[in-house]
């Protein structure tokens, strides 16, 4: 290890490199998975939410949990554990005009992102959480607020 890597230091909350280095294994692996039909992970529904690098413009695939919200449109938590918002969610933010998901076995599907608060959010966190408790006990270990995005297909305008 060099001089410089040694006096590097991360931010609290964030992954190391072999943190990261799992976290993208194990995403490719999820996301194969997916795609080739595999709807559930640690029971919950999953998707594959298709982004593109707010600095590099480069495509990036993430497989996330979503929850129903409606007939047409899927709700994703920016959960993760860590003291900033997940990689995932500052790409969708930066660029939420180029965002598609893959459901299991589909094609992927345009999407528009929906940041909920207030009430609304309230509602869906409520919903969320009834429906995977875990989460709430992640967001009670977390300084930060978890977002929840509301993604509908987007020739749909719902605010």
């Amino acid at each position: 290890m060099t001089q410089s890597q040694q006096t590097t230091k991360r931010k609290p909350g964030t992954p190391g490199t072999f943190s990261r280095w799992i976290q993208r294994t194990m995403n490719a692996r999820t996301s194969r998975k997916i795609h080739a039909g595999r709807d559930k992970f640690m029971g919950m529904d999953v998707l594959v939410l298709n982004t593109l690098g707010r600095r590099s413009g480069e495509p990036r695939e993430t497989p996330l949990a979503w929850f129903p919200d409606g007939a047409n449109a899927w709700l994703i938590v920016a959960s993760g554990g860590g003291s900033q918002h997940p990689d995932w969610h500052a790409n969708l933010m930066a660029h939420p005009t180029n965002a598609s998901i893959a459901l299991p076995g589909r094609d992927p599907l345009p999407v528009t992102p929906h940041t909920l608060e207030g009430p609304t959010r309230d509602q869906a966190w409520q919903s969320i959480t009834t429906a995977q408790p875990r989460l709430a006990k992640y967001q009670s270990k977390s300084d930060r607020q978890y977002p929840i995005i509301r993604l509908t297909p987007a020739d749909t305008h719902q605010p």
